[in-house]
């Protein structure tokens, strides 16, 4: 699978990126009604979003809500790039939406 990424989108990145595994619950409606959810860890982060691996292959412009797990913060996100098929599973790209500074908990 080529990566891609959301029509349009820029892609330069937005801030400092940071190797980090931090655990995570994505949760969406896949449709009308049906609730999904996957526990997972992030590979990269960055103020603005994050890399992670997931069983599913979630659509570009999928919305998702990402708590970190380990600080119990919520954000809502997008999906906004789809890379490769790795040992872990499927690459996705999320970019948060109005995100709050700390959200990772790292110093970024």
């Amino acid at each position: 699978m080529t990566s891609q990424n959301v029509a349009g989108q820029n892609d330069r990145r937005r801030g400092a990126r940071m190797n980090s595994r931090v655990p995570v619950l994505l949760e969406w409606e896949d449709s009308p009604g049906e609730k999904m959810r996957e526990d997972t860890y992030t590979r990269v982060v960055n103020p603005s979003g994050c890399l992670l691996c997931l069983s599913l292959d979630l659509p570009l412009e999928q919305r998702v809500r990402v708590t970190n797990k380990a600080n119990k913060e919520v954000a809502e996100a997008i999906v906004v790039w789809k890379g490769k098929e790795t040992a872990e599973g499927l690459e996705h790209g999320l970019e948060l939406i109005n995100p709050k500074l700390d959200y990772w908990g790292l110093d970024m």
